[in-house]
């Protein structure tokens, strides 16, 4: 694989027109769908988190969602993914109805994970979501673990890990990087890199700021994308995949994103200007793939109020499923804590 970085850190404005493209017309309105929707239920978390009716911790993806839409156009439905706690989009790329996303970070018991886990902790087996992880960095050994179940039991399934900028500083990445090539593992381990590891900016932390490059002590194929072009990403994932699912190992892709939003709910992003917001802003990765579908007359004007209206009535009908679901009941405390059912030291 041809290693690359990009050379540019402006971002440039969304294309009026664009040529002919290698992907269809249901790709695209695929990904407007997909992409609008994880920007909506964003937009109403945050707005249902300043309301008190989502608690704790609350990260949003708005801004990143090519990278979640480029991915799962690639993927099977057996396919692992497994991320950090910025973790709402994922799932709902997967295809899990994001009201089971809202009940869980609403704490109610019909939430994908009984509403014990909350915003960092969704999961699906079902789709195979194995998570978000509150725990930075955690999850890069643990793709690689799910990744080696799937070599040891002979199938062809790949794991996607992802990660922020900021968990490449932790030991277990490059412990788990160095296993995952001595094994070749179908793994792919991706850094969703949105220039900043809470406030703290990629040139802050260390001398290495083409973070693609971290793979290459370990002859890990490794590359920068243009992470806010949904093509790009896609582009990248089919590679990275067929090479995973020949049995050639993992590869790691520095996805060059941007966070609309702070790193969380409370955070007063003092450390970039808005200028700088709007730049990136400007090559919103939707208003793209929608002047693609434009350019190329895929939908009417009717289709994408049809399309817009959908998400709205989705977002709409996953806020009342939260508010109407109930609570667990106390002894939920005592299950899923222990295979064992009859476990001796629960004391009844």
């Amino acid at each position: 694989m041809e290693k690359v970085v990009s050379k540019t850190k402006t971002p440039t404005k969304v294309a009026e027109t664009k040529s002919t493209t290698k992907f269809s017309k249901e790709t695209y309105i695929k990904w407007f769908e997909s992409m609008l929707l994880m920007r909506k239920f964003e937009e109403k978390t945050g707005q249902l988190y300043i309301q008190q009716k989502i608690r704790g911790f609350c990260h949003l993806y708005i801004g990143q969602e090519a990278l979640v839409a480029g991915s799962e156009s690639v993927l099977r439905r057996e396919d692992r993914v497994i991320t950090a706690y910025r973790d709402h989009a994922h799932p709902i790329g997967r295809g899990l109805h994001p009201k089971y996303i809202m009940a869980e970070m609403m704490a109610k018991v019909t939430g994908c994970s009984k509403g014990k886990g909350g915003s960092m902790h969704i999961f699906s087996k079902e789709f195979n979501f194995f998570g978000g992880h509150g725990i930075v960095g955690g999850q890069i050994p643990l793709g690689a673990g799910i990744a080696f179940a799937d070599k040891y039991n002979g199938n062809d399934n790949v794991t996607l890990c992802y990660m922020g900028d900021g968990a490449v500083r932790q030991g277990a990445l490059h412990e788990a990087f160095n296993m995952a090539m001595l094994w070749k593992l179908p793994v792919i381990f991706i850094i969703e890199n949105n220039n900043y590891a809470m406030g703290t900016s990629v040139e802050r932390t260390s001398n290495v700021h083409d973070l693609w490059k971290l793979g290459l002590s370990y002859e890990m194929p490794s590359k920068a994308v243009d992470g806010m072009t949904c093509e790009a990403v896609h582009e990248a994932i089919e590679e990275a995949v067929a090479r995973a699912r020949k049995g050639d190992g993992p590869t790691l892709l520095e996805m060059k994103t941007y966070r609309y939003k702070g790193h969380s709910m409370s955070d007063a992003q003092t450390y970039r200007t808005k200028d700088e917001v709007k730049e990136y802003q400007a090559q919103d990765p939707i208003e793209k793939v929608l002047a693609t579908i434009k350019v190329n007359k895929w939908m009417t004007d009717a289709q994408i109020e049809a399309a817009e209206q959908k998400v709205e009535d989705i977002v709409a009908e996953s806020v009342k499923f939260g508010e109407e679901s109930p609570y667990p009941a106390a002894d939920e405390l005592f299950k899923d804590v222990y295979v064992q059912e009859d476990y001796p030291f629960i004391i009844e």
